[in-house]
């Protein structure tokens, strides 16, 4: 029985090209099964680390297990004068999941800010875009945050929900992350249509 959701994910994800934006948030530490189970079900694994995400998970962990280098920032070789080119990125990408999708991200996305790679990849994507909030309980229901998802949303982004359950404070509502079985489960229902 477990077998049937992984043969339909690879199905599904087989063969594509997922870019992986994780911003800075506890939940991050989710995002090296999220890489294992994308890979698994077949498809290609880019991931753009935010500087402030690199204190939750490594570009060694993410790099090891998507097989490919980590995008850390712009340039690629400071002395060489060479950089990460957001529109190739934007327009390799069959998909652009943004998990986790801290507070602070959700806001310059929803804003067109774009301080780092992870959001300047975001204005320049022509794929569909994902994101799984994840952030404190008072945060999340912040009519602020609540007005910038929604913003997202009418841009065409897909947003994933956000459960309720115990979070990194200790308190308990929604504002948690996904996780990465459901996250992988949702873009394969996606790509399955």
């Amino acid at each position: 029985m477990s077998q049937q959701p992984a043969t339909s994910n690879q199905q599904a994800l087989g063969n594509r090209r997922i870019l992986l934006g994780i911003s800075g948030s506890i939940a991050a530490y989710k995002a090296a099964p999220l890489v294992r189970l994308l890979t698994q079900a077949g498809a290609e694994v880019q991931c753009i680390l935010s500087e402030s995400a690199a204190q939750f998970v490594t570009p060694l962990t993410l790099g090891t297990l998507s097989k490919k280098p980590v995008l850390t920032g712009f340039l690629r070789d400071a002395a060489a004068g060479t950089w990460h080119n957001h529109v190739e990125l934007g327009l390799w990408a069959d998909a652009y999941l943004i998990a986790p999708a801290s507070a602070h991200t959700v806001a310059q996305l929803a804003h067109g800010f774009c301080p780092n790679l992870l959001s300047t990849v975001y204005l320049s994507a022509r794929c569909p875009v994902f994101l799984a909030p994840a952030m404190d309980l008072d945060m999340f229901a912040h009519p602020a945050v609540q007005q910038n998802l929604e913003r997202l949303r009418s841009f065409g982004n897909h947003v994933f929900d956000s459960p309720s359950g115990e979070l990194a404070s200790g308190l308990n509502g929604p504002g948690r992350m996904l996780e990465p079985e459901q996250l992988v489960a949702g873009l394969a229902a996606f790509f399955a249509r």
